[in-house]
């Protein structure tokens, strides 16, 4: 009787360790996946800042569209290693658009001794996916450029009726609206971040913004 109860005892421990071996598993899984997008993100937002001080192109950084060519597995395995897991795979990924990383580790602790036939010293394999979302888009037009160029393209149009009258207006307006677009642009961008406006100052962009702010990295599988 009390040897059947010690073995059910052993029996139960055991499956708790198995069970405790897969849980940490899959946390080093999912801290692997999750480092290795948030490299990803840093990255974007990196880029995002410096096309802000370019005053160019921060639109592309801001989509987070197009893959990039960093070191996201690195993170990942320095994540799994934290974790005391090995990296086994590591996959750049793109789910419903969101660029992201596909992991698989092996953890290097395990299930010690058991009295179960088959369960000593086993470690767990695991795997997850983690993506970087945007959160935010431009709100309102780019910029004036195309509104610019239609007016000025008017301008000229009724130009050929009134030859000086009109050319000379026409440049000396088209030139005070650019120079205000220009001036417009350089102060601050607007963006609409999950339902709710945000605005930028380009000169302490990288002071008030953090990569949080504009993107986002979540586990999808």
């Amino acid at each position: 009787m009390i040897a059947g109860l010690l073995f059910l005892a052993f029996a139960f421990f055991a499956v708790a360790q198995a069970a405790t071996v897969r849980n940490g598993g899959q946390t080093a899984a999912d801290a692997a996946a999750l480092g290795a997008a948030e490299d990803d993100r840093r990255q974007f937002f990196d880029g995002f800042l410096d096309a802000v001080e370019a005053a160019r192109g921060w639109q592309d950084w801001l989509a987070a569209g197009t893959p990039l060519t960093g070191d996201g597995c690195g993170a990942a395995a320095h994540f799994a290693d934290r974790n005391r897991s090995d990296l086994l795979t590591c996959d750049p990924v793109t789910r419903d658009g969101d660029l992201g990383y596909r992991v698989g580790i092996e953890t290097r602790f395990d299930t010690g001794r058991t009295i179960v036939p088959g369960a000593d010293n086993r470690t767990a394999k695991a795997t997850a996916t983690a993506v970087l979302r945007p959160r935010c888009v431009a709100d309102g037009p780019d910029d004036g450029t195309g509104d610019d160029g239609t007016e000025g393209g008017g301008s000229e149009e009724n130009g050929t009726g009134t030859g000086g009258d009109s050319t000379g207006g026409g440049t000396g307006d088209g030139s005070d609206d650019s120079d205000d677009s220009d001036e417009n642009s350089a102060e601050e961008i607007r963006l609409r971040c999950d339902g709710e406006d945000l605005t930028i100052d380009p000169e302490h962009a990288g002071r008030d913004l953090k990569p949080s702010d504009l993107f986002s990295v979540v586990l999808v599988e």
